[in-house]
């Protein structure tokens, strides 16, 4: 008895051993279970975006496991003295790059992807240097308006998904709806009703859930299955790598408020689960690691990547924030990754299950937002920087035509994505207009 109280006293030490496995195991498979899905849902999109065969999406999904699994252990240990946050934290491929990747893909293409990576590392770890300096240009307001919007801005795909995926001949059926409601009632369900593991599970179940149903229906193909191999390595740049100024600049954007965003995701981790604020050494080493994990996944074509902010909550609501068993996590998500079977059991899920899922997903990042605004007093300044900057986003990227008389990088740049004219004009009215 006296082993098992020290073994599990261990969860609450972030630099303790590893616990015994009776007490590690569930919590490093709690957090697998709440960032797998929104790991490998951007790269399944992007695939079909991209029209990939069967045989490069599942690359490009074992490519995304396996360096999410190795930024997770960065940030956890660390590499070097300025590279690392070594705090309790969990990365993961972000949905935040999804509109502005797929929009990047059908202008130009997948390659174009990963050049821009490496330029939004870069711009990382700029960020990293001066981390301290430049957070307070990113405040929760401007922060949770950038943040509301991109999950407004995730909305269609998910309604395009939930209908059967464009260029399905099928697109708008009664059975896609069907399934697609059918999940999504599952995951409801399960987030309101459940408790425990199948609270905190509610979207895998609801997609295993919905998987059944739509095998009923025929929708489900597992000849890549078999196909796959049992075990590979990811490749190095097999999807080549290209540079196009527009692709550049739109993930740049991204990548400087998603620096901003793992500062709050590292101090929500630091005061949740172990009531300090972060030094200013685990915050530059987290924002340093952030670019340098993102320039080797794109070299390895590994999509963007990004602190998970439901790991984030884990580690909160449970105070275990021993480094150790985190790892666990990250090393089940590297086998994962090795394995090609499982990418490809995964490509095998239809869309609209997909759709079902993620909706709700996107909703819960859109409240995010709507939260960190909501914690600042709605004066007429504030109020007037969350409107006009979601309006302006959101408006100019659903009339694109809008800046057709522009250069084409205009239109790629600001109108693929409402993130980032949200970001732009959220900062720049924070800056000038007058403080009440």
């Amino acid at each position: 008895m006296k082993r098992m109280n020290e073994d599990s006293r261990l969860l609450f030490d972030m630099n303790g051993m590893l616990p015994g496995l009776r007490y590690s195991f569930p919590m490093a498979l709690q957090h697998l279970v709440a960032m797998i899905v929104g790991c490998v849902t951007p790269a399944i999109i992007i695939a079909s975006a991209a029209g990939l065969d069967g045989t490069q999406s599942i690359l490009l999904i074992q490519s995304s496991l396996v360096c999410a699994a190795l930024s997770t252990l960065i940030q956890l240990f660390g590499v070097t003295r300025y590279c690392g946050a070594r705090l309790p934290v969990i990365m993961g491929v972000s949905f935040a790059y999804l509109p502005t990747m797929q929009s990047i893909v059908s202008g130009y293409g997948l390659a174009e992807i990963f050049g821009a990576q490496i330029v939004g590392a870069l711009v990382a770890l700029f960020i990293g240097l001066f981390a301290k300096k430049i957070q307070k240009i990113f405040p929760p307001l401007i922060t949770g308006t950038v943040v509301f919007t991109i999950g407004l801005s995730l909305y269609p795909t998910a309604v395009t998904y939930m209908a059967g995926g464009s260029g399905n001949p099928d697109f708008g059926s009664w059975q896609n709806w069907l399934v697609a409601l059918f999940t999504l009632g599952c995951v409801t369900v399960l987030n309101h009703f459940g408790r425990g593991m199948l609270k905190l599970a509610s979207i895998l179940l609801g997609i295993i859930a919905g998987y059944i149903l739509s095998a009923f229906f025929g929708m489900v193909d597992l000849t890549a299955v078999g196909e796959a191999s049992f075990f590979s390595f990811p490749q190095v740049a097999p999807f080549s790598i290209r540079f196009e100024f527009s692709s550049v600049l739109a993930i740049s954007i991204l990548f400087a408020v998603n620096a901003i965003q793992a500062i709050g995701d590292m101090s929500a981790t630091t005061l949740g689960g172990m009531n300090r604020e972060p030094d200013g050494d685990e915050l530059r080493g987290g924002i340093i690691g952030f670019g340098i994990c993102n320039l080797l996944s794109a070299f390895f074509s590994g999509l963007p990547n990004a602190t998970y902010s439901q790991n984030v909550g884990i580690v909160s609501s449970t105070k275990v924030v021993n480094r150790r068993t985190l790892a666990l996590t990250a090393v089940m998500l590297l086998v994962a990754g090795l394995v090609p079977r499982f990418s490809a059991l995964l490509t095998t899920i239809p869309q609209c299950v997909l759709g079902g899922a993620t909706v709700s997903v996107f909703a819960s990042i859109a409240m995010t937002g709507m939260k960190l605004v909501a914690m600042q007093p709605m004066s007429y300044r504030n109020t007037s920087i969350v409107g006009l900057s979601a309006a302006l986003g959101m408006g100019v990227s659903l009339v694109s035509e809008s800046l057709a008389r522009f250069p084409q990088w205009v239109g790629m740049v600001f109108a693929s994505s409402p993130v980032v004219v949200a970001t732009i004009v959220a900062v720049v009215l924070n800056l000038v207009l007058p403080k009440e």
